[in-house]
This record gives C-alpha cells, structure tokens and sequence, in this order.
C-alpha cells in the first residue's frame, strides 16, 4: 500500500512539474502567465464565456482569473461583450490579436498532447483519464468529508 501511495504521489507530482515548466518555456514568447494563458485557450475552444464559466473550466480560483482577465482585456486580447447587466454575468471574447495568440497557444498544446500520447492507444487514454477523474473526485469527496 506504501509503494502505490508514493508511486502515484510522486508521478502526479513529477507531472505536474513538467506541465508547469512546459508553460513557462513555451509561454514565455507570448510574455502570458499560466491562468491568462488558460483563460485564452478556452475561450478560443468554446467561445464567448463569462468569468465564472472561465474560472470553472481553468478549475482556477475566481480572483485569480478576474485578475487574469483584466490583464487580458486591458493588453487588448479579449473584449467584454455588452449584452449583459452586470458586469460578472457579461460574456468575454477574443479580440483579432487575441485570437491570433490563442490559435499559436493552441498549436503548441495541441503538439505536446502529441508528443504525451505516443505508445498510448485511444482507449488506454481513456481508461486512463477515467481513472484519474474517478482518483480526483474521491479524494476531494474524502477531503469535503474530513472538514
């Protein structure tokens, strides 16, 4: 039981170091930290979004992402759509620059998710992703409980 805990402490750990430095290195030309990266990427994969939809789908802390977006918004990468009372609720968009950021963004990823899935067949990743969505949301499930 000891070996297994620290067999998957240590790869989850050593993974997210390398995911880390991946986005420091090759974020670095971009002059973006991780979450306004993050923040990018996804409103280029799904489109207009609020804050609260950005800060769910980075799983980042909502100031963190307000913080981000306000970089963003204000180096002219991304717009408030007006159609919307408040300001929270208003959905966010890619300027042309920002839409042009977000698609290099994405090429990177996208070779990285490459070069991460070599000798892995589709459904190994997907029992694989399963596995580790299943391991995150008992933990967090046990963590909820102990508080």
């Amino acid at each position: 039981m000891q070996e297994r805990f620290n067999t998957f402490t240590v790869l989850i750990a050593k993974l997210g170091r390398t995911i880390r430095r991946i986005k420091t290195e090759e974020m670095q030309e971009f002059d973006l930290k991780s979450t306004q990266v993050s923040c990018l990427y996804h409103l280029y994969l799904h489109g207009q979004l609020t804050s609260k939809q950005l800060a769910d789908e980075c799983d980042e802390d909502k100031a963190a992402v307000s913080r981000s977006l306000e970089y963003l918004e204000n180096n002219g990468y991304i717009y408030t759509v007006k159609d919307a009372t408040r300001r929270y609720k208003r959905p966010l968009d890619l300027t042309e620059k920002g839409r042009e950021v977000a698609a290099r963004i994405s090429k990177k990823i996208e070779g990285y998710l490459s070069i991460a899935n070599q000798g892995i067949s589709d459904e190994d990743r997907l029992v694989m992703y399963k596995t580790l969505s299943t391991i995150s949301e008992n933990l967090q499930n046990a963590c909820e409980h102990d508080e």
